[in-house]
């Protein structure tokens, strides 16, 4: 693919993951909050846990971070599994009574699953970048395009810090992240299986 056509691409993804990842289910969040619907606003906050590791992902990239590749894998392929693997949740939104926030939150949920679904894909050759050198990454013309939305964003917002020490953030963030997903997998599912509520 074209270099340019390619840059173009990528920026292009990341203003998508601005809408559908952060202010769509920002304001679906509050919406169903107000409409006290628990469902919604459990399953939305289970969302906003999973999906952090796309913020991990982009302080891992402001430092060039190989493994940065495979967090960014890795959140796109979460992200659906945690809106859709919940039984309980499911049922309880596919029992509420229509309406603007049900239908703006399925059509969301759809949306997003799709869309994380397709940047999985795209995500897989670009896993050879986890298998370099940070100096490789560096060099590598695919590879770097995909670095240099994070380093936008640190001019904006942390024109003041190193790179090195907002990776630093993000390797620390990205252990806890393991840390809590690995408690889940191996100590509450097997308690609470497919429930949200462990009921």
């Amino acid at each position: 693919m074209n270099l340019s056509l390619f840059e173009s691409l990528v920026w292009t993804d990341y203003r998508l993951a601005v809408l559908f990842t952060v202010f769509i289910p920002l304001i679906l969040l509050i919406w169903a909050f107000v409409q006290k619907a628990d469902a919604i606003v459990h399953l939305l906050t289970i969302y906003w846990r999973v999906s952090s590791l796309l913020a991990i992902t982009v302080y891992l990239m402001i430092a060039a971070l190989p493994i940065s590749f495979v967090a960014a894998f890795f959140a796109r392929l979460l992200i659906p599994i945690a809106l859709w693997f919940w039984v309980d949740l499911n049922e309880e939104i596919d029992d509420r009574a229509e309406s603007p926030l049900k239908l703006s939150f399925t059509s969301w949920r759809w949306l997003i699953t799709i869309y994380n679904g397709i940047g999985t894909l795209v995500q897989i050759p670009f896993l050879r970048c986890a298998l370099m050198s940070k100096q490789d990454v560096l060099q590598d013309s695919y590879c770097r395009v995909w670095l240099a939305p994070p380093w936008g964003y640190k001019e904006y917002f942390h024109a003041n810090s190193t790179p090195g020490f907002l990776g630093f953030l993000g390797i620390v963030a990205l252990l806890f992240y393991v840390g809590c997903l690995s408690y889940f997998i191996l100590v509450r599912l097997n308690r609470q299986g497919r429930s949200a509520t462990g009921h």
